[in-house]
């Protein structure tokens, strides 16, 4: 089916830049949007590529403390207050090794932000079914402080945005190898919202919460709903998870708007997590989420980025597919990458490009239908989620 699609882009988002060594690399932003437009995604009728004005100070108090955005705009200096000291940037979760301070850090988070906020925008106006930015996904900033390579909560604030413009149900479903914990945080006594927050567990991984468990505040217990896989976590049991909870709490939930989070360090080769999944995968993945927003939200659909550490090798691959699913037509994944972005890649890069965007796996899973094994450590996380939730949707876990 075509679909229509919002992107929203423009170079200056690689701004959002933690420094040569950081993980978080905004390259692998800018390769992504270099594949999708070098395979036509971009120039594909019914997709429209725009910039989106920094959000304000007033829309990112929707999720953060004024104090907070204070400091990030005078540790960047981003205005003429003086730098806080070490012991005022450590509190607020800022000059760490995973968020350290980085020259005009307030105006290039705040136009992430924007960037999300544009796509929602979009959506909202019904100028489109879905829109994407996929420079965003920055799950892990709190109310008041940066976490995880993260100094604003983009998700959340478009989340926000949109229920103060009369949403009255949204689910977020989040795929990032870490847990979704600033977006839950955010919404956690919020009956209006459904998060879904599919992660390694926390005993091997940041941040370290995502237990099953974790279910919601007391307005709106159900309202956080976590899988918390085992580390090695293949192909057929990640995509397993996901079809065992994510469809029928979506269903239940019926929101009006689906926001995802597309992380793509669940890879098998990201150097920071530890779950084996493949580009394929990944790409059944968006074609599951892309499916079930048609079928719960009215297609109407937000979609970001989020984390993935392999730049060139799998973040590129993995968002041009997720683009091209969200413009209604899905790229074979035997399709070899253009010669012109390999090219484009040897000048950006020491690492060859690959040659295909697939990875030749199968995808292949079984659905929780066909039995439940309660030796697995992955059906053992399935059922401590459905048990823990599903009965306080009306669902039989």
């Amino acid at each position: 089916m075509t679909c229509s699609l919002h992107v929203s882009w423009e170079e200056q988002l690689t701004s959002y830049d933690f420094g040569p060594d950081h993980p978080l690399a905004p390259i692998r932003v800018k390769l992504t949007i270099e594949l999708a437009r070098a395979l036509g995604v971009l120039a594909r009728p019914g997709v429209v590529v725009a910039p989106a004005p920094a959000a304000t100070d007033a829309e990112l108090q929707l999720v953060h403390d004024g104090a907070y955005i204070a400091v990030v705009r005078a540790a960047g200096g981003d205005d003429d207050q003086p730098r806080p000291d070490a012991p005022t940037l450590l509190r607020y979760g800022l000059g760490t090794p995973d968020d350290p301070v980085f020259a005009g850090m307030h105006a290039a988070s705040a136009l992430v932000a924007g960037a999300t906020l544009g796509a929602a925008r979009a959506l909202w106006s019904g100028s489109v079914q879905h829109a994407a930015n996929i420079a965003g996904g920055l799950h892990h900033a709190m109310r008041g402080s940066a976490s995880g390579f993260c100094v604003y909560n983009d998700p959340a604030i478009a989340m926000c945005w949109l229920l103060a413009q009369g949403v009255e149900r949204i689910a977020y479903v989040d795929i990032d190898v870490h847990h979704g914990d600033g977006v839950q945080a955010a919404f956690w006594d919020d009956p209006r919202v459904l998060t879904i927050s599919v992660h390694e567990h926390p005993a091997t991984l940041f941040p370290g919460t995502g237990r099953a468990t974790e279910t919601g505040g007391p307005a709106a217990d159900g309202g956080a709903v976590n899988v918390a896989l085992p580390a090695g976590t293949t192909d057929a049991g990640w995509l397993r998870a996901l079809h065992a909870v994510v469809p029928p709490l979506l269903a239940a939930f019926r929101p009006q708007i689906l926001v995802t989070q597309h992380g793509c360090d669940t890879h098998w080769s990201d150097p920071l997590a530890d779950l084996e999944v493949t580009i394929d995968a990944q790409r059944a993945a968006h074609a599951l989420l892309h499916r079930l927003a048609h079928e719960t939200a009215d297609g109407r659909w937000l979609l970001t980025g989020g984390g993935g550490y392999q730049l060139v090798q799998v973040v590129p691959r993995t968002w041009t597919h997720l683009l091209a699913e969200a413009s209604g037509e899905p790229i074979d994944g035997a399709t070899p990458t253009p010669a012109t972005w390999r090219e484009y890649v040897g000048w950006v890069s020491a690492e060859p490009a690959p040659e295909l965007m697939t990875e030749g796996a199968s995808a292949e899973f079984a659905g929780l239908d066909r039995g439940y094994d309660p030796a697995d450590p992955v059906d053992q996380a399935i059922m401590a989620t459905r048990n823990a939730v599903f009965p306080l949707h009306g669902l039989f876990p």
